[in-house]
C-alpha cells in the first residue's frame, strides 16, 4: 500500500510507500493531586470529611450473622454476567449487595466487619499502608488472606512476598502490572497469599525495602506490621494515553470512579486515594471463585503439565451474560503462572478480548489480563475483518474465517490454546457450535450456564456429537477442516466436559449501580481504545483526531470493498467516508486502469489493523486514513473493506477544537426515506423458496 503522510508543504504529489513522521512532544508531568479530582469524588471527598467531624464516638456491635439456609453444596456455581463474576453462595449481585448495606439511609457496618475480617478498608488502611507525597507512591503491608477490593487505576509491583489478582500471581522481582477496575465491570481484588520459600530474615529484608520507598518514620510504622508471611507491594498512579484520551469524553470522565451505588461503600480518606484507586468497604463484593469453577481450572492447567504435553485446547461457550469473558480471562491468567504463553482463539464477533468488535483473531498472550478487554487491545497475529458484531448475515463467511486462522495456527506449537464463542446458542448458533467442536481439536469443552434457566444450550458432550448436525457438518464426524487442512487423520472426537451453572440471570443489564455496561457501550469502549493508539506517550493534553495527520493513500494502490451490504458503485465512497475500516492485503496484486479500485465482492483476506478513513479527496484521487497500525505494516496493505462497525458518537460531536458546523452530523436525517438504512444481505438462512 503507498501512501504518504499528509503535509502542508507543496512538492510534487509522487507516492511514497507508508511512512510515519509523528515527533515526540515534551509536556510537563501530571501530579497525583490532579487524580480522582473528578466532580463526583470531591463530594464524596468533602461529605465523608465533614461527616468525620461531626460523628461521635460508637461501640461497633460484634454481632456474628446469623447462617442463611442455600442450596446444596454440591450443586456447582460459577461466573456470570460477561463482565461480573458473581455466585448464590461464593458470587454476589453487586446490585443487591449495595442496596444491602443501605438500611432507613445508614450502613451496617458492624455486620460488615464481621462477615468480612479480612477485608482492608478504613482504619485498617491507615494502619498498614503509608504515602510519599513526594515520590507520589504508595506502599502497602499485607497479611495472608488479606484482600484490598477496589475502583480506579494504578501500577503494582510487588516488593515482597506474593499477591494475586484477577488468577494471576504477582511474586517479587517482576515487573509492575496495570490495573484497572473500571465502573462498567466487576471490581479488582487484590488478595495476599502464601508467601515465597525465602531463607532471609523477613524483618530486616522487609527493611531493606521500606528504606528504598519510605521515609524513616514511616518505614517504623510498616515495618511493625510484617510478619512471616506478610506481602508488601508498592502502588503508583497511572496516566497512560489510554486512561487520558477516554477522560477527554464527557460522558467517560467518571468512568473509573465508584459507581452510584458503590458511593456509600467507598472509602475517600485513606493514604491510597492520591494514587486514582478508592477502596470499597466489605459490603462491597469483588470477583471470587467457586470451588467447582477452581476444579475447571486446576483441571486445564493439569493437562497442560501432564501427559498432554501443554497441547490442551480449551472451549468455553454459553449463553449471554453468563461469564464466558470473565472465565477466559482466569483461565488465561492461571495458566500464565505456569507457562510463558497461551494462544487465544477469538470467535465472538460483539464481545471481543483484544480487538474492536466485528474481528476475528488469533494471538499469543503473554502478560497476564488485569482489566477489561477495552483496557489490553493489542494487534493479533492474525486477524480476519468480519465487518459485523453478529455473525448472522453470513454464517458461512463466519466459518470458513475461523478455519483460515486455525489453519495458520502452527501444527507444532506446544501451547495451550483457548477459544472464545458467542453467546448465540440456539438454533444456527447450536449448529455453529457443534462444527467448531468437530473443526478443532478440542480436549476440554468448559460450559457456563444459569442453574435454573431453560433458555441455555445442552451439554455438548462427545455423545451428544455424535448425532448433532452442524451448519457445515454432519454426523458422522468427518469434520470439514479436514478437508481444508488436506489431513487425512480425524482430530478426536473426545474431550472432557466440564459445566458450572450460576445463579444470576441478569448480567449485563443497565442499572442504577452500574454505567457503560451494555453491549454497545463496551464495543465502543473498545474502538475509543484501539484509536487511543494514536495518542502520544508523553503525558499531555489530548490531541483529538482532526488535528491529527493522516495517510494519504492513492486510489490505485488500494481497492475498496464493502462487506455484508449492497453499495452501489456511485454511492461507495458516500458510504466509506468518515468511517471505520479494516486494512486488509489481498493476495493478488491491485490493478487499476486510472481510476479507484473497487471490489464487487469482499474476500476473506488477512488484517492488520483497523483506520478511519478521514477523507476522500477526488480531485486527486487520495483517500485520508488514521491508523495506528506500523507504517512498515502498512506497506503490506492494498484493501480497505467497509463493514457494520461505526465510529462512536462521541469521535464526531464532542471533540475539541472544531469551529462552526460539525462535519458529518446532522439532525435533518430521516429513516423514514425509502433507501435511508442500510440493506443487510443475508447468506446464513435459507428461504423456503431457496430449498428443495
Amino acid at each position: 500500500m503507498k501512501a504518504k503522510k499528509v503535509t502542508n508543504s507543496k512538492s510534487s504529489a509522487t507516492s511514497q510507500k507508508w511512512k510515519d513522521v509523528r515527533g515526540k512532544r515534551c509536556r510537563p508531568p501530571i501530579s497525583s493531586s490532579n487524580l480522582n479530582s473528578t466532580p463526583v469524588m470531591v463530594g464524596v471527598i468533602k461529605d465523608h470529611k465533614e461527616a468525620m467531624k461531626k460523628k461521635p464516638a460508637v461501640k461497633r456491635l460484634k454481632n456474628k450473622p446469623k447462617p442463611v439456609s442455600g442450596k446444596s453444596a454440591s450443586k456447582t456455581k460459577s461466573f456470570t454476567n460477561g463482565n461480573m463474576g458473581l455466585d448464590s453462595d461464593e458470587f454476589q449481585d453487586s446490585e443487591e449487595y449495595s442496596r444491602s448495606v443501605q438500611v432507613n439511609g445508614l450502613e451496617t457496618q458492624g455486620a460488615t466487619d464481621d462477615k468480612h475480617p479480612c477485608r482492608l478498608d478504613g482504619k485498617s488502611l491507615h494502619q498498614c499502608a503509608e504515602r510519599d507525597d513526594q515520590r507520589k507512591h504508595a506502599v502497602l503491608v499485607m497479611q495472608k488472606g488479606q484482600t484490598l477490593c477496589f475502583r480506579g487505576k494504578c501500577f503494582l509491583t510487588c516488593l515482597y512476598g506474593r499477591v494475586e489478582v484477577m488468577g494471576f500471581t504477582i511474586e517479587e522481582g517482576q515487573q509492575s502490572y496495570p490495573l484497572f477496575s473500571p465502573a462498567s465491570h466487576c471490581p479488582l481484588t487484590i488478595t495476599a497469599t502464601e508467601g515465597c520459600d525465602d531463607s532471609r530474615d523477613y524483618k530486616s529484608a522487609a527493611a531493606e525495602i521500606l528504606c528504598n520507598y519510605l521515609p524513616a518514620a514511616s518505614q517504623k510504622k510498616l515495618l511493625k506490621k510484617v510478619v512471616s508471611n506478610s506481602s508488601i507491594i508498592l502502588l503508583e498512579p497511572m496516566e497512560i494515553p489510554l486512561t487520558r484520551f477516554l477522560s477527554s469524553f464527557s460522558n467517560l470522565s467518571t468512568l473509573f470512579d465508584p459507581t452510584m451505588g458503590e458511593l456509600l461503600s467507598a472509602v475517600p480518606d485513606t493514604p491510597l486515594n492520591g494514587l486514582g484507586m478508592i477502596p470499597l468497604v466489605g459490603s462491597i463484593e469483588g470477583l471470587k471463585v467457586s470451588p467447582s469453577c477452581r476444579a475447571s481450572l486446576d483441571a486445564v492447567v493439569s493437562a497442560c503439565r501432564g501427559d498432554m504435553d501443554g497441547c490442551a485446547v480449551v472451549l468455553v461457550y454459553g449463553a449471554k451474560n453468563v461469564g464466558k469473558s470473565t472465565y477466559i480471562r482466569m483461565v488465561i491468567n492461571t495458566l500464565l503462572n505456569h507457562t510463558t504463553s497461551v494462544d487465544y482463539l477469538e470467535a465472538d464477533l460483539g464481545q471481543t478480548e483484544f480487538t474492536p468488535a466485528s474481528c476475528l483473531s488469533l494471538l499469543t498472550v503473554r502478560e497476564p489480563l488485569l482489566g477489561p478487554p477495552f483496557t489490553h487491545q493489542r494487534d493479533p497475529d492474525h486477524m480476519v475483518y468480519y465487518g459485523e458484531s453478529s455473525c448472522q448475515s453470513d454464517l458461512s463467511r463466519y466459518l470458513e474465517s475461523l478455519k483460515s486462522l486455525w489453519h495458520r495456527r502452527s501444527s507444532s506449537r506446544e501451547t495451550p490454546i483457548v477459544i472464545n464463542t458467542m453467546g448465540w446458542v440456539k438454533g444456527f448458533g447450536l449448529q455453529l457450535l457443534v462444527d467448531m467442536l468437530r473443526f478443532f481439536p478440542v480436549s476440554h469443552v468448559i460450559q457456563l450456564a444459569h442453574a435454573d434457566s431453560t433458555a441455555q444450550c445442552p451439554a455438548l458432550t462427545p455423545e451428544f456429537l455424535r448425532t448433532a448436525h452442524g451448519f457445515q457438518t454432519h454426523p458422522p464426524a468427518q469434520t470439514a477442516l479436514d478437508e481444508f487442512t488436506e489431513n487425512t487423520q480425524s482430530p478426536p472426537l473426545t474431550y472432557v466436559h466440564m459445566t458450572i451453572y450460576s445463579d444470576f440471570e441478569r448480567g449485563g443489564c443497565q442499572g442504577t449501580t452500574t454505567k457503560h455496561q451494555r453491549s454497545n457501550e463496551l464495543r465502543e469502549l473498545s474502538v475509543l481504545a484501539y484509536l487511543s493508539q494514536l495518542q502520544s506517550a508523553d503525558p499531555g493534553p489530548v490531541r483529538p483526531l482532526h488535528s491529527l495527520t493522516p495517510y494519504q493513500v492513492p486510489h490505485t494502490d488500494v481497492a475498496l470493498g464493502v462487506v455484508h451490504f449492497d453499495v452501489a458503485p456511485s454511492d461507495m465512497f458516500y458510504a466509506a467516508n468518515s468511517s471505520l475500516v479494516g486494512l486488509c492485503c489481498l493476495a493478488e496484486k491491485v490493478t487499476s486502469k486510472g481510476g479507484p479500485v473497487l471490489l464487487s465482492r469482499a474476500p476473506i483476506c488477512p488484517c492488520v489493523g483497523l483506520g478511519v478513513l478521514r477523507g476522500i479527496d477526488m480531485a486527486r484521487g487520495l483517500y485520508f486514513v488514521l491508523t495506528p497500525v506500523n507504517p512498515a505494516v502498512l506497506r503490506k496493505v492494498n484493501c480497505l473493506l467497509l463493514g457494520a462497525t461505526s465510529l462512536p458518537s462521541c469521535i464526531l460531536t464532542t471533540q475539541g477544537g472544531f469551529q462552526g458546523e460539525l462535519p458529518y452530523v446532522t439532525s435533518e436525517y430521516s429513516f423514514d426515506l425509502t433507501g435511508a438504512g442500510k440493506m443487510r444481505v443475508f447468506k446464513g438462512l435459507q428461504r423456503p423458496s431457496q430449498m428443495h
